[in-house]
């Protein structure tokens, strides 16, 4: 909606890398404080966190060109190029990533996996702030009072009403992470926190996904990030019961 903030001189800061920004340092002053609170070496937590936005981007632009695989073959470069991303490739991969991290280092993964995942969903909410900004990943049309009305959006339809599924996305992010938070504050079993995240946030995307009206690709009836919530909900359903049985869980 307004996503040119300042220009000074050449430079343009734009709302949606200024709230990815935002995002990245409050999701990492918030992990810092969550790690020294835990007795975790809050000075891994950079190294991850370095890891986790780095390869997290990577694998975003991974899954998205997979997505749009026809796009792909028919304009590589240019779909590289192209500000599209998909969110969860971004979690799978910076999770992964983070794991390969801490088996090498020897690190407890669960242990980092229940601080990362409640930061990364107040990166989010910054995020879709930002994604409302630039008004991308925008709602159906709609003639409720809710609904906002873009004017320059190079993404979503101008002068049309529509449902500002990004701000309720970062609304459901910033009470998720507050639940995390507040869960996280007890004594649990290594890797709860994050299962929590998992569960909580596949049913949430499932959710507003109904709402949303930019192409995200599809597998029969579902979307893409539908269909990847499946999976992602049943992994956090076994990590969370799994940790059940297991007082810590092993790196």
């Amino acid at each position: 909606m307004y996503n040119e903030i300042l220009t000074i001189g050449p430079v343009t800061i734009h709302g949606y890398g200024l709230m990815i920004a935002i995002g990245i340092v409050a999701a990492l002053a918030a992990g810092i404080r969550l790690a020294k609170r835990k007795d975790v070496d809050p000075d891994e937590l950079y190294n991850l966190t370095f890891i986790a936005v780095i390869g997290g981007f990577m694998c975003a632009k991974v899954l998205y060109c997979i997505v749009e695989w026809k796009s792909f073959i028919d304009e590589p470069l240019k779909t590289l190029g192209s500000d599209g991303f998909v969110v969860y490739g971004g979690i799978i991969g910076g999770t992964l990533l983070c794991g390969l991290y801490c088996r090498f280092k020897k690190l407890s993964f669960f242990k980092y996996f229940d601080i990362v995942l409640p930061s990364v969903a107040i990166a989010q909410g910054f995020g879709r702030i930002g994604c409302f900004l630039a008004g991308c990943c925008y709602g159906r049309e709609t003639d409720s009072f809710v609904g906002i009305t873009f004017h320059n959006s190079s993404y979503a339809p101008n002068n049309v009403s529509l449902i500002p599924t990004q701000l309720f996305s970062s609304a459901g992010c910033f009470l998720m992470a507050a639940i995390l938070f507040i869960y996280a504050r007890k004594e649990h079993a290594d890797g709860r926190t994050g299962a929590l995240y998992l569960i909580m946030y596949s049913i949430g995307r499932s959710i507003i996904e109904i709402f949303r009206n930019d192409f995200r690709g599809e597998i029969g009836i579902l979307s893409t990030s539908q269909f990847i919530s499946i999976f992602i909900l049943l992994t956090g359903i076994v990590i969370y019961f799994r940790s059940r049985t297991s007082p810590s869980c092993p790196g």
